[in-house]
């Protein structure tokens, strides 16, 4: 998948978190920074857009895993639409050669 197809699809992960109801933002956010954490754990230090967008292509099988344990009583938060794309949309940032949307 080409990062900037995965990238617009991270940025809406981002913008339906942030439209998420008031009362399950704390527990989105709890499943989206553990999937945030995994990332950091898969990709180690220094890592690319590409091989990010890569991670995403290979499937997201995984991101469910972490959120039915993180949340097993909250279904709301197992949509990789949501805590999936948008912990991708947060990692993006720290890629040595992400500019603000393009892949340098």
């Amino acid at each position: 998948m080409p990062f900037e197809t995965a990238f617009d699809q991270w940025q809406a992960g981002v913008a339906r978190l942030e439209a998420a109801p008031f009362d399950e933002r704390p527990i989105l956010e709890l499943v989206t920074r553990k999937v945030y954490e995994e990332l950091r754990r898969r990709l180690g230090g220094a890592f690319t857009t590409a091989e990010l967008a890569e991670l995403y292509d290979a499937g997201t099988g995984w991101v469910s895993d972490i959120a039915v344990a993180a949340a097993p009583d909250d279904p709301f938060t197992w949509d990789v639409r949501i805590v999936g794309d948008a912990a991708f949309g947060r990692y993006v940032r720290g890629a040595v050669d992400f500019s603000g949307g393009r892949a340098g």
